[in-house]
């Protein structure tokens, strides 16, 4: 799917408007309106520019606008810090385009990365800005089992969880889980509209899912730095589990993610049970019978 920039600016600027009503920005309102949140004479009156100017600006046209009429912009729609910086993105990405530069290799984990991990406790897996998920530590592959061993390959969140019918099974709150996933890659690609893998997956994923689809029509942008996933694990059962995560600054677009549960929650039995599990030689695996033992004896 090719990046429209012009498109792309105008939906979000349209759809930021759409979700402001009068009474939130302090301005009157006189008799029945047609369209849903504020006017353009509106927004352009709060941010201190012309009707015409910010018409301008609502059909695409962001080249050469200043830092100090996006920020005015931004306080106008009330955009939140990750909508702040999707609309700095997108003005960036609106001077003349880059040459196209071939389709990137996959990154490689270094070694000292990869040793990072090992040594880590907890799970943990590193992620690119596609949300590839491209290394991990044992556990953090076995509390991922079901996105490694999908059929959606190489490993990626957004495929596993729009193409794989498995995922609304392993994401407790689906519908949550899949609409940050979106914001996120939403914010990707203002950051970066020229870049292909993005690109291709983006237009996969919107060839092959209504659900996708929806989601990245609404330019809903999200910055995924902490918080909590909710997950169903085939072996251990439900986890609640916080997450943290560190840009690998020598690794451009890398990301290592934690994962935790709070000191004797059923959460932290469980991924001690997991963590045992994954531990035991491959001639001397559980059965399934089996795990379910341990995990009743969790639930007790």
């Amino acid at each position: 799917m090719a990046v429209d920039k012009t498109s792309d600016i105008a939906e979000f600027l349209t759809s930021r408007r759409a979700r402001i009503t009068p009474e939130q920005v302090g301005l009157p309102t006189y008799g029945k309106r047609r369209v849903p949140g504020l006017r353009r004479e509106e927004v352009a009156s709060l941010a201190g520019v012309s009707i015409d100017y910010y018409k301008r600006l609502e059909r695409g046209n962001l080249s050469g606008v200043s830092d100090v009429v996006l920020e005015a912009l931004a306080r106008a729609l009330q955009l939140d810090e990750a909508e702040r910086a999707h609309l700095f993105d997108l003005a960036r990405g609106a001077g003349p385009p880059t040459p196209r530069r071939r389709r990137p290799q996959q990154p490689r984990i270094r070694p000292s990365v990869q040793r990072i991990l090992d040594q880590l406790s907890a799970p943990a897996v590193v992620r690119s800005a596609h949300s590839d998920y491209l290394a991990a530590n044992h556990l953090g592959r076995a509390l991922y089992a079901p996105l490694f061993e999908s059929r959606e390959q190489p490993p990626n969140s957004a495929r596993f969880m729009f193409l794989d019918p498995a995922s609304p099974g392993f994401y407790t709150d689906w519908e949550q889980t899949a609409s940050e996933l979106v914001a996120h890659l939403r914010s990707e690609a203002g950051r970066n509209p020229y870049d292909r893998g993005l690109s291709d997956l983006v237009g996969e994923l919107a060839t092959r899912s209504d659900e996708f689809r929806i989601r990245w029509a609404a330019h809903n942008v999200r910055f995924h730095r902490t918080g909590t996933k909710r997950l169903h694990h085939p072996v251990v059962g439900d986890l609640e589990l916080s997450y943290e995560s560190m840009e690998l600054s020598a690794d451009n677009g890398l990301t290592l993610y934690v994962y935790t549960a709070e000191a004797g929650s059923t959460s932290q039995q469980a991924l001690d049970l997991l963590g045992s599990w994954t531990a035991t030689p491959v001639d001397q695996e559980p059965t399934p019978s089996a795990s379910a033992t341990k995990r009743r004896g969790i639930e007790q």
